[in-house]
């Protein structure tokens, strides 16, 4: 997932949940009861463990020791060069140009391989969700993750993508994107999104999905069940000659009269060889230019979330990201190929 225009002032108390800035200064982790503690009082939330960063802060990821490949596993351009000096997130896109000069598209004879990635990262996506229990820590998921996609002879995209220390990413709760697998264990009543890219052959493939840890409440399957058919309805304004705006539009239809919102600060991305890439998929409406032509690869991941403020503030990590007042939230992922036909859903 790409940050769209996405910025923190880091220290500055205005991004952190007002309802609970005394809680951010005592515990990294606390069950709240929204209802009664977030300023939108109108919403109940439901009750849940609110996920905050961990004290002492620690900034940036660098002291996150990175798992280990094999030197016989392939890996992105990013992985060989990486330094960890080197600025994290994510660099902006300056190509210019007609539409079909600036976005790469897949070539016909690369469409199988393509193919087989997606399959690939959708078996390692089952594979993480079954490993989705009470009492399981994220950082168990992503060593398990980490082992399973290199005895696939595959690399974890997420490790070292501009300074990421793990192999996947889990984002639980209020975490709206980017979660950093840690020592935490999933607790009942959770909703995890375990976010997955692996890269085989040359070309990446992506997907990501919320699973429920034991008795979630009804507002969290709520939450979770509208992601979902969210997802669906974007996947269904897919097709050659349409416009990507198209997207966004389906997703605002179908959660506007609804009790959540759709989060602007990330969009979906063009895939292939390039982990993100042109074009930018984006979850809301929107008037941007463009249209899907044949050999167009793209991730399509709408972030919903509990209320009417779906906006995120960023952990001294500089990469997991909140939802401000500590509403939750869920995102569901698939990777989208267009054809001459239609469009074909890699990661299904």
């Amino acid at each position: 997932m790409r940050a769209r225009a996405f910025s923190i002032l880091r220290g500055s108390s205005r991004h952190r949940p007002h309802a609970i800035s005394l809680t951010l200064r005592r515990t990294s982790h606390r069950s709240v009861d929204l209802s009664e503690t977030t300023s939108d009082v109108a919403n109940d939330f439901g009750s849940y463990d609110v996920i905050l960063p961990p004290e002492p802060f620690v900034w940036g990821v660098a002291h996150i020791k990175p798992r280990c490949v094999p030197e016989d596993i392939r890996r992105p351009r990013y992985a060989l060069s990486f330094d960890s000096a080197s600025t994290l997130g994510f660099g902006e896109d300056t190509s210019t140009g007609p539409q079909h000069v600036r976005d790469k598209l897949i070539a016909l004879q690369d469409e199988e391989t393509v193919r087989r990635v997606g399959r690939l990262a959708k078996e390692v996506l089952l594979y993480a969700g079954s490993l989705v229990q009470v009492g399981v820590t994220t950082e168990a998921v992503d060593a398990a993750v980490h082992e399973f996609i290199l005895s696939h002879s595959a690399y974890p995209s997420p490790l070292l993508y501009n300074g990421f220390p793990k192999s996947c990413c889990t984002s639980v709760n209020n975490i709206i994107t980017h979660g950093i697998p840690d020592d935490r264990s999933l607790m009942d009543g959770d909703i995890v999104n375990v976010d997955i890219t692996i890269y085989k052959d040359g070309f990446h493939g992506d997907t990501s999905q919320t699973f429920l840890v034991g008795d979630v409440d009804e507002q969290g399957r709520a939450l979770v069940q509208t992601t979902r058919e969210a997802l669906e309805a974007s996947i269904a304004a897919c097709a050659p000659g349409r416009p990507f705006k198209g997207i966004g539009k389906a997703i605002y239809e179908l959660v506007r009269n609804t009790e959540f919102s759709v989060n602007t600060q990330f969009t979906g991305h063009g895939i292939g060889e390039d982990f993100h890439r042109r074009p930018w998929i984006l979850h809301h409406l929107n008037d941007e230019p463009g249209v899907m032509l044949p050999g167009h690869c793209f991730t399509i991941e709408p972030c919903i979330v509990q209320g009417a403020d779906p906006n995120g503030w960023m952990f001294p990590d500089g990469w997991t990201v909140s939802t401000e007042n500590c509403a939750r939230s869920a995102q569901a992922e698939h990777m989208v190929l267009i054809t001459e036909t239609g469009a074909e859903v890699l990661t299904r």
